[in-house]
């Protein structure tokens, strides 16, 4: 039986849920049916594929032990053996030293051997680790990602999953049940409240899958595995093509583009790169900053919807059409509002997540937990003081705006002052050295907004039950501009503020919002949003 390593609660019954949970009866099953081949038939690659493999190997390295050509290739010895015995016999290369075994062979490349990898290498000049086929491929994965949703995630994994993020209950809610149902989820909010950082859990809560790092499909060969967004589990099947991982998470930003949503050949490799779509199979695909791509943001979410929709990608390998698994539940994040998206895109993230402004408490407990993951030594008066810079001034603080951000990065900077005064502790001359180094908190400290100084500001008509008191609640909120038309209020933001952002603030000041409609945006055509 595989020996099971991801333990990570107590008690008997509900270990056992969990470890099955990460290798359950399914993935016994295929572990034991992924058994290293021992002969071509079970290879199913072709031996004439397999000897140009081993050619190359060897014209590469000049002299090499058969030991290494096992370990680059994960070819079984008796194939090994078998295929090298024939191109001994056909000239293409040489045994030149080794003892009683095998595995202490070392051969070498003959002249006619030479002559005969040029052509293969033209054609194809991959080396590395034997590909799976196409078709064994293709069934393994269906059979994982068949019934996968709805999934039983346990307790235990889900407090696991969070033990580090503060507060935030509702979009953990939301996350969860993403998860639950693999649909896609839509998170936003204004920017420092940690929308990268909480979707970055979700892979977490997933349960592994087992894949092919390459397949190969009409002699060409087709990367999957991709060790910056896969991470291997600690057990592993028995044949070393292939590869059991964590849920995978691939976040793209501001830099994705159409091109990069494709999966294109590189010729220098002799593989097919496979896309952010086919990598992200299993797990999370978050598409982060959604609206600051350079390609039309809209194109960008049209090239998603077919994979999104249907599981499944098209590639072309020499003209011919590949179908791939895209079983990724989609994750979208921006700083601008829900508009930014369409109804047909929606539809294939149908949970969101707002995420407000933190409470001033939950941004000195992520302070807090940032300087003892730093190891930092730190006076505790420091807290109170970082506490103040956030609090109403009508509490005695400071008013300005709270952010996880900002406590990550006032954290670091303390270390950086800390070091830099030479000192063993971070006291209250190193925290406020800190603050006074951060650009976004000494902004704030002089009134000074940056969406009015680039002039990306939104402006809204608000109707309400009561404008004097709304005006109040503005004021207080931080809007850039106030006046009163007839029965409405119009307001001018920042360009980050959504409606929904806007409703719910005034809901929690005690006000009821009739409507809410963005009239003016400026630097970009309006899409006018209405909230009613």
């Amino acid at each position: 039986m595989t020996k099971y390593t991801k333990k990570i609660i107590t008690g008997p019954e509900s270990a056992g849920f969990t470890m099955n949970y990460y290798h359950d009866e399914k993935m016994e099953k295929i572990f034991n049916a992924l058994k290293q081949p021992k002969n071509l038939d079970d290879l199913q690659l072709s031996e004439s594929f397999v000897s140009g493999l081993i050619l190359k190997i060897i014209s590469s390295y000049g002299t090499v032990k058969t030991s290494t050509i096992n370990e680059l290739t994960g070819i079984h010895w008796d194939i090994l053996e078998n295929v090298l015995s024939k191109m001994e016999k056909s000239g293409f290369c040489t045994p030149v030293s080794g003892g009683f075994l095998f595995s202490s062979v070392e051969y070498t490349i003959t002249k006619k051997g030479r002559e005969k990898v040029k052509g293969i290498i033209e054609d194809n000049p991959y080396i590395g680790i034997a590909p799976v086929p196409y078709e064994e491929y293709y069934q393994i994965m269906k059979i994982q990602l068949k019934h996968r949703y709805p999934l039983q995630i346990p307790s235990e994994v889900v407090e696991k999953t969070f033990h580090h993020v503060v507060g935030v209950d509702y979009a953990k809610e939301a996350l969860i049940e993403s998860c639950i149902i693999g649909k896609g989820i839509f998170v936003y909010g204004p920017p420092g409240t940690g929308k990268t950082f909480i979707i970055s859990t979700m892979p977490d809560l997933l349960p592994p899958l087992v894949m092919p790092k390459y397949i190969e499909f009409g002699g060409k060969i087709i990367q999957l595995y991709d060790p910056d967004f896969h991470k291997m589990c600690e057990e592993q099947p028995n044949d070393p093509r292939w590869v059991k991982i964590h849920a995978p998470f691939v976040l793209t930003g501001s830099e994705l583009s159409l091109n990069k949503l494709e999966t294109n050949y590189d010729p220098n490799k002799g593989v097919y790169e496979t896309s952010p779509m086919i990598k992200a199979n299993g797990g999370i695909l978050l598409i982060d900053d959604l609206g600051r791509q350079r390609d039309d943001h809209e194109l960008i979410l049209n090239r998603l919807i077919v994979p999104m929709e249907n599981k499944k990608d098209m590639i072309y390998v020499r003209g011919i059409p590949v179908i791939l698994h895209t079983h990724f539940i989609p994750a979208f994040s921006t700083n601008l509002d829900t508009s930014i998206m369409d109804e047909a895109h929606l539809r294939r993230a149908p949970l969101h997540v707002f995420l407000k402004n933190p409470a001033v408490e939950e941004v000195t407990e992520v302070f807090r937990r940032n300087l003892e993951d730093l190891q930092e030594n730190y006076q505790p008066e420091i807290l109170g003081r970082f506490m103040k810079v956030y609090q109403p001034k009508k509490d005695g603080g400071e008013g300005l705006q709270p952010s996880f951000a900002h406590a990550r990065d006032v954290a670091q900077i303390c270390q950086a002052v800390r070091i830099n005064m030479k000192k063993d502790i971070i006291d209250m001359e190193v925290l406020e050295a800190a603050l006074d180094k951060h650009v976004l908190v000494v902004l704030q400290r002089l009134n000074i907004d940056l969406a009015q100084i680039s002039h990306k500001t939104r402006s809204f008509r608000l109707k309400s039950d009561d404008l004097e008191k709304t005006q109040e609640a503005l004021e207080l909120y931080g809007a850039l501009n106030i006046c009163q038309e007839n029965s409405s209020v119009i307001v001018d933001v920042d360009e980050s503020t959504s409606p929904v952002e806007l409703s719910g603030y005034l809901n929690d000041q005690g006000i009821k919002v009739e409507k809410i409609e963005l009239i003016a945006e400026s630097g970009k055509e309006l899409r006018r949003t209405l909230l009613n």
